[in-house]
């Protein structure tokens, strides 16, 4: 959770960004800075975290749909923890902070 000052990416733009714009639309943009950063581990940290946690949340919002009665209620409510997220996320990452979700972020600091 320290403040890192993270420069330029591969990609050319700042780190700060780039990493920020890894959440943008979520596990798309994720793959996207994932596979075209090389170098600065930062934004491929988040990127690999953005990929792990709105995939995981994509796949758990279309599982509690199948529920008869409770499921789009639970969907719903994990929708708005989804955004929530999202912006935490995106927030943390502008500022240049190693913020990592328990396992999401285990994973992205293991691979990234």
């Amino acid at each position: 959770m320290e403040i890192q000052h993270q420069g330029k990416s591969s990609t050319g733009i700042n780190a700060n960004l780039a990493a920020l714009l890894s959440y943008f639309l979520g596990f798309i943009t994720g793959v996207i800075f994932y596979v075209l950063e090389k170098e600065n581990k930062f934004v491929r940290f988040h990127a690999l975290q953005s990929i792990i946690t709105f995939t995981s949340l994509f796949i758990l919002n279309i599982a509690l749909k199948l529920l008869p009665i409770i499921g789009c209620p639970l969907a719903s409510l994990l929708g708005i923890a989804g955004i929530v997220l999202w912006v935490l996320l995106m927030f943390k990452a502008y500022r240049g902070e190693y913020f990592k979700l328990p396992f999401a972020g285990r994973i992205a600091e293991q691979k990234s």
